[in-house]
């Protein structure tokens, strides 16, 4: 499992977060430390992902490759890399070998753009060898950047009456994982009087 994309993006968004949101993180790693020892164990890993209905993440080869030193325990650091999986809504799991999608998947876009509790997400292996052939024939699969842009261009291409409600859309399917005002930087590329809320935490 290739971590270190979400490594480095987990580490950029919390060099920006606020101080309020920082400690949201630490409210996060004392948590799970329920020993207080300042390292969380894979006991506490799991029990703590259990009781908050994250069974996605329970898998231990996740704790592993959270656990960069290799010393069996996750530090704050460590554990900043979870916070990010969590609050960013990247807790998804291949529908089809049922492993941590890390780095790009492939997605339904009918799925995608339901409304719908799964995006059906299938991992590159998964996808390149076919392994989804118990969803439905006519689905269309893309990779979740495609899917990004391609949720822009059908945005932007609608008639300006129309454009408001499909953002309107994509923000209600999008504020579960507290992506709004991530989404408002998106569609206004960036742009704003104050870009310090560009944050997905």
């Amino acid at each position: 499992m290739d971590m270190k994309e979400i490594r480095r993006t987990a580490k950029a968004y919390y060099e920006n977060l606020s101080d309020e949101k920082k400690g949201d993180v630490d409210r996060f790693f004392k948590k799970m430390d329920r020993n207080g020892d300042g390292q969380i164990n894979l006991a506490e890993f799991v029990g703590y992902l259990w009781n908050d209905n994250n069974t996605v993440l329970t898998d231990p080869s996740l704790f592993k490759a959270l656990d960069t030193d290799g010393n069996g325990n996750l530090d704050r650091k460590e554990a900043i890399v979870l916070y990010y999986i969590k609050k960013s809504g990247r807790a998804l799991s291949c529908k089809s070998c049922d492993k941590f999608l890390a780095g790009a998947y492939f997605s339904c876009s009918q799925c995608f753009f339901k409304d719908s509790s799964s995006i059906y997400g299938i991992c590159c292996d998964c996808y390149g060898k076919k392994k989804f052939t118990d969803h439905h024939s006519d689905a269309i699969f893309l990779d979740n950047y495609t899917l990004l842009l391609q949720s822009r261009s059908v945005v932007h291409a609608a008639p300006k009456k129309k454009r408001e409600m499909a953002l309107q859309i994509l923000k209600q399917g999008l504020q579960l994982a507290s992506f709004t005002g991530a989404l408002e930087c998106f569609f206004n590329g960036g742009a704003g009087d104050d870009d310090s809320n560009c944050s997905i935490m």
